[in-house]
């Protein structure tokens, strides 16, 4: 991440610099968010990063929210600068994230002021121009951070490496195209293809803390002339079997969620993970005239929190 201008507010000694003000980062990837302290006198008995506050009330660990178990990581001296990493960012990740210490001195807290903010963005084709010159957009929510480099595929292969943009006077409707940041390849934009039967899954591989939860992102492309009839996600499957939906399996009611729309969209969450729920899981959809389903992504649940931290460095 590139540095911006560092940031000191404090009083009497107190101050919190941030390496940077703002970071726009890509959804699956990991980001680290740095500072450095100063504090008057005393020991620092207390480091924490935290993204909600409330009038009269002591803001809560951002290691203590269910939504960020297993992919946090604290990095500090408790003397004088600290680093917090988050791996597997997600959409709702974006905040403004703060930083709080404590010393062992009578009214010895501070948090820093202004925070950093982060943005969270995945990456989504979009084309513009005429029928014979065209335009393809690596689109982002907001500009990414460290202005990157962008890998364009046509059919699951590379064809440039380059900006953020492919022009063409051709664009197949039978031909698919994705594009990646270079130094993120697994982290695929879903396929822009207008008759093509894609889907699309943020990771292929997933490892989660047991009782957290976790979303298993996914996006999926159909012909333009078909429609959606039945979408759903399943774990067994086989030659002599039909794919069970998992909302009617024994065990997952109230365990699962379907985010997706039913369009484009078709994100399963998980919630209160057990070791159990270790399993390749599967999307299938079926429209007026065909079936569907994409590879499946492996779940590896852990009670094991070095595990976990070791797999997703």
């Amino acid at each position: 991440m590139s540095n911006c201008v560092s940031v000191v507010l404090g009083q009497n000694g107190w101050s919190v610099t941030y390496t940077t003000q703002s970071i726009c980062a890509l959804k699956g990837s990991t980001v680290e968010l740095s500072c450095s302290y100063t504090y008057p006198s005393g020991t620092v008995t207390t480091t924490f990063w935290f993204t909600k506050m409330e009038t009269g009330v002591e803001p809560e660990d951002l290691g203590q929210d269910p939504e960020y178990a297993g992919r946090l990581e604290y990095h500090g001296d408790k003397k004088n600068d600290h680093t917090l990493r988050i791996t597997d960012l997600r959409e709702k990740d974006s905040a403004t994230y703060k930083f709080r210490f404590i010393t062992d001195q009578t009214g010895g807290k501070y948090t820093g002021s202004p925070g950093v903010t982060l943005s969270v963005t995945g990456l989504q084709v979009m084309v513009t121009g005429g029928h014979q010159d065209k335009t393809l957009t690596c689109s982002t929510t907001c500009t990414l951070t460290g202005n990157p480099t962008y890998i364009w595929y046509k059919n699951g292969h590379k064809v440039k490496e380059d900006t953020s943009t492919l022009h063409s006077d051709y664009f197949s409707d039978a031909e698919s195209y994705s594009c990646a940041v270079k130094g993120h390849e697994d982290l695929l934009a879903p396929a822009l293809c207008k008759n093509c039967w894609i889907v699309n899954y943020t990771h292929q591989s997933i490892c989660a803390l047991k009782g957290s939860t976790v979303d298993i992102s996914c996006s999926y492309t159909y012909p333009s002339n078909h429609e959606i009839k039945t979408a759903f996600w399943f774990t067994k499957w086989g030659s002599d079997m039909d794919p069970k939906d998992l909302s009617s399996v024994p065990g997952y009611k109230g365990h699962i969620e379907y985010l997706g729309d039913k369009k484009s969209d078709c994100t399963l969450r998980i919630t209160d993970l057990r070791l159990s729920d270790s399993a390749g899981y599967r999307f299938r959809f079926i429209t007026s005239g065909e079936k569907f389903y994409g590879s499946p992504v492996s779940l590896t649940v852990t009670g094991n929190l070095s595990h976990i931290s070791h797999l997703l460095l």
